[in-house]
């Protein structure tokens, strides 16, 4: 069977159009891909880390915020600062967030923070996007606490209402 110059045309692009896809598919999941690291994970990663789009979870040093418009530069910490692991010389980064968005508004000192960028030659990460978890909105109840630890607001001062009639 012999093949008309058509036919090989349209193979040929064929081949083309396919290979072009699977190249970008390809190229644009490696791009994408990012690591989930802790701070002293992070500095541990060596040469990689400057390579990599990286996610690097922290709690954000109290009195470190310095904003100036969309602008946040901030000291990630590994561990908050009332934590009983949390020592002078703990691991810690400098993140410059440059974002189209400004932070949350659950960003402040001791708050869960997760920053997604890359890590800079000059020794700061600096991040595209910005993430925070207010810690005491999602913390359990204390212990003795007359109110449970999954109640929604509002309900919490119901039972304390009960309880204290009677």
């Amino acid at each position: 069977m012999k093949l008309s110059p058509q036919q090989i045309r349209i193979g040929i692009a064929s081949v083309i159009v396919l290979g072009t896809i699977g190249y970008l598919a390809v190229t644009g999941a490696a791009g994408s891909k990012s690591y989930y690291v802790t701070v002293p994970e992070m500095q541990a990663m060596g040469e990689k880390a400057y390579q990599s789009n990286l996610r690097v979870e922290g709690y954000v040093k109290p009195q470190t915020i310095q904003q100036s418009g969309g602008n946040v530069t901030f000291i990630l910490d590994e561990f908050e600062s009332h934590n009983p692991k949390a020592t002078p010389n703990q691991r810690a980064i400098r993140v410059n967030y440059q974002g189209s968005e400004p932070p949350p508004d659950t960003f402040k000192g001791d708050s869960q923070a997760l920053a997604i960028g890359t890590w800079g030659h000059d020794g700061v990460f600096h991040a595209t996007q910005l993430q925070a978890k207010c810690a005491s909105k999602y913390a359990p109840a204390a212990p003795g606490s007359t109110s449970p630890a999954n109640a929604k607001p509002g309900q919490a001062a119901a039972v304390n209402d009960k309880r204290a009639a009677m």
